[in-house]
C-alpha cells in the first residue's frame, strides 16, 4: 500500500484514491482499533468538518469507521481546525477528526488527527495507523458497537475560548475589521467573535456552497478582501483559509503582512515583556532570511524546522519555546492552543494595535524581507523529477551562484504533487535566474 499520511494527514481529491469513502472507513477503523486497543469500555471521538460538499460522505465514511470498533462519536459540524484540537482536549476524548483540505480548491479533502492532548499524532503513530489499515480491522462485536452523537454548541464553545485569549480589559470597539472567511469553517465563528468585542466587522467569503471554498477570497487570494479594505476604510483585515489554522493579516492601505511579519512583531513584544520562553522563534525553513537578522539583532534566536505546522508544534514542544508558525500564516502561540490558530492569532495582532495606538500598516513591517522567489512545478503519479541528472545539474549550478549571500530550497510538498523551489538573495535578478532554471529542469524531467 503506498504511503498515505503526508505533512498533514491524508489528502487528496475526493473520490480518487486515497480520499475515497472506501479508505475514509478503513481509516476510521484502523484508528479506532489504534485508541481502543487497551481495552476501555468508553471511547470518544470528536469529528469537525469544513464546508466542502465532500465532508458529508467522509463525514458518515469515518463514523461508520469508528463506531465499527466500538468508538462513540461526536460531530460538530463546520468548525475550524484548532477548534477540534480545543474540544478534543476540553471533552475529554480520546481522539480529535478534522475533515479539511485547508488551503487546496473545492474538489480535494482531506483528514487529520488529534490525540487526547489536542496535538497531532506523531510521525510513528501515523506510521503505526497506517500498518493497521494495510493488515485489516476487526470490528467490535455487536453489542460494542459505538453510537454517534451532533454536538450543537461546538462553536460556541470555541469562540468563547478565542475571546478568552484577548486581554480582558480591552475591547474592540471603534475598529472596523475586514475578515475574509474563505467559505470555509471559520464563516460563522470569525464574525461573530469579533462582533461580540465590539468590532464594526466585514465579512468576505460567508456564504459557503460547498464548492467555493478558497475560491478567489482567503489567506491564499487575499486581493478581494483588500479591496475590501481600502472600500470601506477599514483599519485592518483578517484572511484565514479554508480550515481557519492560518492567517494573512492586511493593513489599512491593503497591503500584505505575511507570518513572517506577525510572528516578528509578537517575537519582539513578548521578548520585552519576558514572555518569550527561552528567548526563541519557531519557524520552517521556508521563513524569510529577513526575519532571522532581526531576532539576531534583538538578542533572540530561530529555530528552525521543516515545512508543516506540526513540525514547529513538536520543536516548541521538545524544546519548551511558546512562540512558532510559518510563513505561510500558521501560528501556533501554546500559551493559548495546541496547533495553529488564525483567528486567535489575529485577535493578539488587534490586541497590540490597541495597545500600541499604531495603525496596522506599521506594526506589519517590522523588517525589510531579503528578496525571495517561490515557483511550484507540478508532477504526475509515479514520477520523481528530483532524481533527475538534468535537475541535479541545475541544482548544483544555482547552488554555486546562491552561494555566500543567500540559500536554496529544493522539496516536494507534502499535500500536493508539486516541486517547490524557493530562493533567497540579496541579487533578485540572480535569484531568478536561478529558479527559473531549476522550474525549467524539473518541468523537462516531468514531460513539460
Amino acid at each position: 500500500m503506498d504511503k498515505l499520511f503526508g505533512t498533514d494527514g491524508v489528502r487528496g481529491t475526493a473520490n480518487t484514491h486515497p480520499m475515497t469513502a472506501e479508505m475514509a472507513l478503513r481509516i476510521g477503523a484502523a484508528v479506532g482499533q489504534y485508541f481502543s486497543r487497551d481495552g476501555s469500555s468508553v471511547r470518544r471521538v470528536v469529528i469537525g468538518k469544513d464546508t466542502r460538499l465532500s465532508g458529508y460522505m467522509f463525514e458518515n465514511a469515518l463514523t461508520a469507521g469508528l463506531t465499527s470498533t466500538g468508538m462513540n462519536v461526536l460531530l460538530l459540524g463546520p468548525v475550524p481546525t484548532p477548534a477540534v484540537g480545543l474540544l478534543t482536549r476540553s471533552m475529554r476524548a480520546d481522539l480529535g477528526v478534522m475533515i479539511s483540505a485547508s488551503h487546496n480548491p473545492a474538489g480535494d479533502n482531506g483528514i487529520k488527527f488529534f490525540g487526547p492532548d489536542g496535538f497531532k499524532l506523531s510521525d510513528q503513530m501515523e506510521a503505526d495507523i497506517e500498518a493497521l489499515i494495510a493488515e485489516g480491522v476487526t470490528p467490535a462485536e455487536a453489542k460494542k458497537i459505538g453510537r454517534a452523537k451532533r454536538i450543537d454548541d461546538g462553536r460556541f464553545r470555541y469562540i468563547e475560548r478565542v475571546k478568552s485569549s484577548f486581554p480582558r480589559q480591552m475591547l474592540l470597539d471603534g475598529l472596523k475589521v475586514v475578515v475574509d472567511c474563505a467559505n470555509g469553517a471559520a464563516y460563522r465563528v470569525a464574525p461573530e467573535a469579533l462582533w461580540e468585542l465590539g468590532a464594526t466587522v466585514i465579512p468576505v467569503g460567508v456564504t459557503p456552497t460547498g464548492h467555493n471554498i478558497n475560491e478567489g477570497c482567503g489567506s491564499t487570494s487575499p486581493q478581494l478582501a483588500a479591496e475590501t479594505v481600502v472600500a470601506h476604510g477599514a483599519h485592518v483585515g483578517i484572511c484565514l483559509d479554508g480550515d481557519a489554522d492560518r492567517v494573512i493579516l492586511l493593513d489599512e492601505n491593503g497591503a500584505v503582512g505575511d507570518g513572517d511579519q506577525f510572528m516578528a512583531l509578537m517575537a519582539a513584544r513578548w521578548a520585552e515583556e519576558g514572555r518569550l520562553a527561552n528567548k526563541a522563534l519557531v519557524a520552517t525553513v521556508m521563513s524569510n532570511l529577513g526575519l532571522e537578522h532581526f531576532l539576531a539583532n534583538k538578542g533572540l534566536r530561530l529555530e528552525r524546522t521543516s515545512v508543516g505546522d506540526r513540525y514547529v508544534v513538536e520543536r516548541m514542544r521538545s524544546g519548551g519555546f511558546n512562540l512558532g508558525g510559518e510563513q505561510s500564516g500558521h501560528i501556533v502561540m501554546s500559551d493559548y492552543a495546541t496547533t495553529g490558530d488564525g483567528l486567535m492569532a489575529a485577535m493578539q495582532f488587534l490586541a497590540e494595535m490597541i495597545r500600541s495606538q499604531k495603525p496596522a500598516s506599521a506594526l506589519l513591517r517590522s523588517f525589510e524581507p531579503v528578496p525571495q522567489l517561490l515557483k511550484n512545478v507540478r508532477f504526475a503519479a509515479g514520477q520523481a523529477p528530483l532524481d533527475s541528472d538534468g535537475v541535479k545539474r541545475a541544482i548544483k549550478q544555482a547552488e554555486t551562484d546562491l552561494a555566500g549571500r543567500g540559500r536554496l530550497l529544493i522539496r516536494k510538498s507534502g499535500t500536493e504533487p508539486l516541486v517547490r523551489v524557493m530562493a533567497e538573495h540579496e541579487d533578485a535578478g540572480l535569484m531568478e535566474r536561478a529558479v527559473d532554471s531549476i522550474v525549467e529542469a524539473v518541468a523537462d524531467a516531468v514531460g513539460g
